[in-house]
Formats: structure tokens, C-alpha cells, sequence
């Protein structure tokens, strides 16, 4: 296995990496009998759809928002009967994600270094998902983007983590399961480590991660 060295902090993408997204299934199951996975996908892609298309054209808003915005329009696309009520029961599921079985049992373990949160959420949403996944006391820092006001992978996001930590860009380690946020992160000079646990093709856009792992249980032996 591939080593990496020189790394004195490790941050954590939260959505999808930490805490699955899709744990809202069942959720949307009971809501929507056999359209909870569809109605789960659709409004994770709509999501980072909006997201980006916010930060180039300089419109931010808040998480929160974007998210509502993007359920609105898979509800809309899957005609998909509810209001404000359905609307915030999913919502909240949202804001309480289950965490990954790996996560669970691998951060604890990397107490040898400065660990951190870089999410999109605002901070009271990522407050909120550590409190409710009791994990709070794993992190040193919990950064949102909603500090900048743009979104991953605009580089003014993984500036957050140096501008708190005081570290050089190589001796962070980017822990994402995003591949948006792997070559953002690794653009910006970080380490990117990619959990990479449905077996996904990356994106070909000329930049690949230091290191790839099918979960983050094998993120202890990587450390050089």
C-alpha cells in the first residue's frame, strides 16, 4: 500500500463522506413507497448541481437553502405529492444523516493527528450532524464554507483550513468521497486521500488522488 508522509492534520468532507446522504431512503420510502432512492439521488445530484452553478454565477446562499431548493425540484420532477410539511420531515432527516459504519470506527483512531471538518453545511447544520453522530469531541475545528460564501471546490473554502490550523497545504491530508472535492483539494496542494466505496470511475479532469481506499477502516495503515 502507497504512503503518505509529512501530514500533521487530517479534514473531513462531511456529506457523503462521514455521513451517508442516502440514509434518507427509508425516509422517503415511508413517504414514498418505491421512490425513496430515486427521489434520494435526484436530490443529492440537484444539489451539487445548484451549488456550483451558485459560486460561478456569485449567487450563494446558505446550505439550508440550496438544499430545500434542490428537494423542491426532484419532488417537482418525480411529481411527488407534499408541502412545507413533507418537505421539512425529509429535511430534517437530512440534518441528522446516519454516519458510516467506517467512519465510526476509524476516526477515533487517528488520534495522533489535528482533525477537522470542511463542509458546505452552515455551521449550526454541522454542529448539529456531529452532536446527533456523537463524534463532536473527534474534531479540533468544524469549518463551513459559509464563512467564504462559495462552495467546494473553489479554492477560498480549502483556504479555511490553513488559515485556522497555520499549516503548509502538503501537510494537510483531504479525506472526501467526493470527486469534486478530491481534485479541489488536490489543486489546492493538500494531500487528497479518496474513500472510494462504490468503486466509481473518476472524473477525468487531469487530476487523481494521492492515495485511493475502499474504506476509511484502512486509512491507519496509510501514514508514513
Amino acid at each position: 500500500m502507497n504512503k503518505l508522509y509529512g501530514i500533521k492534520a487530517l479534514a473531513f468532507d462531511a456529506y457523503g463522506t462521514v455521513f451517508d446522504v442516502h440514509s434518507v431512503v427509508a425516509l422517503a420510502n415511508k413517504m414514498y413507497p418505491g421512490k425513496g432512492e430515486e427521489l434520494s439521488r435526484l436530490w443529492r445530484s440537484k444539489q451539487m448541481e445548484y451549488m456550483f452553478l451558485r459560486t460561478v454565477m456569485g449567487r450563494y446562499i446558505p446550505h439550508g437553502e440550496n438544499n430545500e431548493a434542490a428537494l423542491i425540484y426532484a419532488m417537482k420532477f418525480l411529481k411527488l405529492n407534499g408541502g412545507i410539511k413533507e418537505r421539512a420531515l425529509l429535511i430534517n432527516a437530512y440534518e441528522t444523516l446516519e454516519l458510516f459504519d467506517d467512519a465510526k470506527r476509524t476516526i477515533p483512531m487517528l488520534s495522533n493527528f489535528k482533525k477537522s471538518i470542511l463542509s458546505v453545511g452552515t455551521p449550526a447544520l454541522i454542529r448539529r450532524l456531529v452532536e446527533n453522530a456523537g463524534i463532536e469531541s473527534n474534531f479540533e475545528e468544524l469549518l463551513s464554507v459559509d464563512e467564504v460564501k462559495v462552495y467546494k471546490p473553489h479554492p477560498r473554502t480549502y483556504q479555511l483550513i490553513i488559515d485556522k490550523l497555520q499549516l503548509l497545504r502538503q501537510e494537510v491530508g483531504f479525506v472526501t468521497s467526493n470527486y469534486y472535492d478530491v481534485i479541489g483539494a488536490k489543486a489546492f496542494g493538500f494531500q487528497a486521500i479518496w474513500i472510494n466505496r462504490n468503486n466509481v470511475i473518476p472524473d477525468e479532469l487531469g487530476l487523481c488522488p494521492n492515495i485511493e481506499l475502499k474504506s476509511m477502516d484502512l486509512m491507519p495503515n496509510i501514514f508514513g
